[in-house]
């Protein structure tokens, strides 16, 4: 999945091949990185042990290597730099179903999600000054620790999470999301919640060719312009002031939800879309598929909660490392998302019927006897 040839040569792309002999070189701190986070519990010393045990036991290189310090490991994750690993994911990560699998596509459309979340992180000076530190209604009004707010694109299907942005916790998800409108393109469809209305936003999205379907805000102005014969109608977007945009078209779908948990009067769910077509896109369909968006959350839960650690905070103490513990998290989940996937295509069942968490501990299991390179 992250074979030693590629991460070769994001190491020479990235400046970091060594220029004498260490006893950690860049290749191994890479799978070293990733290991951390599969086995995020235990320390580093027992990671390295964990990462080359199995090959020692099948005597897959000669001569002695001894476990590195910890001190030692910290310092060669600081010589790596994030570079090679934001390169390494942006290299590998990619949309992992075929054209029409389970769960993943609709009328030939592949379905897609953008969300953001936050991660802990440990109480440095440095990690607060470029993070920042979110606000608490408690004692000197600030949160435990600092954090980091990822915004990630993710197949709504497999859950694979094919491009991300890191950035401040006080950075808005709306402004992360835009570096990923280069991920999008004819053949997707964009889910997203209220929190990323707008009309820059809308129309950045859709000049990447995508077709989008967003919930907007209720108080959102939209007069009906004309009805259509599914329930639904087409209103415009109007720019904002100062800007000189012509308005933008798109088609409405409102619709509530009758649940016992629900209070009487509560607004309707408003989406927007640009499948102006009722024919091609009706309401009905539309309104159930929005449900699909939730998959990203199921994803960041498997991430956060399950390979992480539920509760737990990032290992590490500077930014640079922060961003390179953060891909790596990000790589290792991908791995495990397209390994689960490989495995229900051809059954043709639907990757949300694999368990995560065996798949996890199955490859916990395994990974040391499948790997591949010698220290």
């Amino acid at each position: 999945m992250i074979p030693p040839s590629l991460v070769d040569e994001v190491l020479e792309a990235t400046g970091r091949v060594e220029r004498r002999h260490r006893l950690l070189p860049a290749r191994v701190v890479v799978y070293f990185t990733l290991a951390m986070c599969l086995w995020a519990d235990e320390g580093y010393e027992e990671v390295a042990r964990l990462l080359v045990g199995g090959l020692k036991r099948m005597a897959r290189w000669r001569g002695s290597w001894r476990v590195p310090t910890t001190g030692a490991l910290t310092q060669a994750r600081a010589r790596l730099g994030p570079e090679a690993l934001k390169m390494l994911f942006e290299r590998i990560a990619s949309p992992t179903s075929t054209q029409g699998s389970v769960g993943s596509w609709w009328r030939g459309l592949r379905l897609v999600a953008i969300d953001g979340t936050v991660l802990d992180l440990p109480d440095t000076a440095s990690n607060e000054a470029y993070f920042g530190r979110p606000g608490s209604g408690r004692g000197e009004m600030k949160g435990a620790f600092p954090q980091a707010r990822v915004v990630a694109l993710t197949e709504c299907g497999t859950h694979a999470i094919i491009g991300a942005e890191i950035g401040r916790c006080t950075t808005g998800e709306t402004t992360l999301a835009r570096g990923l409108f280069n991920l999008l393109h004819e053949g997707m469809l964009l889910l997203v919640d209220r929190g990323f209305g707008g009309y820059d936003l809308w129309q950045s999205a859709a000049a990447t060719g995508a077709q989008l379907c967003w919930r907007t805000k209720s108080s959102a102005v939209l007069a009906v312009t004309q009805a259509l014969a599914d329930g639904s109608y087409l209103s415009v977007l109007k720019p904002p002031p100062g800007n000189r945009g012509a308005p933008i078209t798109v088609r409405v779908i409102e619709y509530s939800l009758t649940h016992p948990s629900r209070e009487k009067g509560e607004a309707p769910i408003r989406l927007i879309t640009t499948l102006l077509d009722p024919s091609e896109a009706p309401a009905l369909e539309l309104a159930a598929l929005y449900g699909e968006r939730w998959e990203e959350e199921s994803a960041f839960d498997e991430l956060k909660s399950h390979q992480r650690g539920a509760g737990r905070v990032l290992r590490s103490r500077s930014p640079e490392m922060v961003i390179q513990e953060i891909y790596a998290h990000l790589l290792v989940y991908y791995a495990i998302r397209a390994l689960i996937n490989q495995a229900a295509e051809p059954a043709e069942l639907d990757p949300d019927r694999v368990s995560f968490i065996r798949s996890l501990r199955v490859i916990r299991r395994q990974v040391t006897d499948q790997a591949a390179f010698s220290p």
